[in-house]
């Protein structure tokens, strides 16, 4: 893997402060991609970790149609207080970009559910790939984690790196994210 890293910088935020690392993965056909590494100082031995998919539309516009803000609100102030570290991986809408993002919320207006709108616009359910999370912990030499997830295929995905505990994250449903919470037990699989 082709790959830039960033130094290390303060970051002070209302949950407190933490450093932060980017990491420029260059992908074969020439473009990029940039991560991020929001973490406490020091990191414990095993650390808390968040594995997060950019969402632009819950984690920066408070969007109510899914929970990804609400559970990357939760992870920063679980992980200030335990000590670890979030990985933040740019993968809007499940790794089908932010205009198929745009697409799937107007299917899922028309009624199809999160799934199905993927599905029509030719995707699977899910786009995202997660080698990135052990090429981030590798460069921190993080082997256990205590791994901050709802999702199984995250659990899967890191087969290099000992996962000692899984953590729930436990959001509040509202009355536009229900069905969509719903959709991502049933069909994706979600530990609800």
């Amino acid at each position: 893997m082709n790959l830039e890293v960033s130094d290390i910088a303060n970051l002070p935020t209302r949950f407190g402060m933490f450093k932060i690392q980017a990491f420029k993965e260059i992908l074969e056909n020439g473009c990029s991609k940039e991560h991020l590494a929001i973490f406490t100082d020091p990191l414990p031995e095993t650390p808390v970790v968040r594995v997060h998919s950019e969402c632009l539309t819950g984690d920066a516009l408070g969007s109510l149609k899914c929970d990804c803000g609400d559970q990357l609100e939760f992870a920063l102030h679980f992980i200030q207080s335990q000590g670890g570290m979030v990985i933040y991986l740019r993968q809007e809408g499940r790794n089908i970009g932010l205009l198929n993002k745009v697409n799937a919320y107007a299917l899922q207006d028309k009624g199809f559910d999160t799934v199905a709108a993927n599905h029509q616009l030719g995707f699977s359910a899910d786009e995202r790939t997660y080698e990135m999370v052990e090429t981030v912990l590798n460069h921190f030499a993080i082997k256990t984690i205590r791994l901050l997830t709802n999702n199984p295929k995250k659990i899967e995905s890191l087969e290099g790196i000992e996962i000692v505990e899984r953590l729930p994250i436990v959001v509040e449903a509202n009355p536009h994210n229900e069905e969509y919470l719903q959709t991502k037990k049933e069909k994706l699989g979600h530990l609800l």
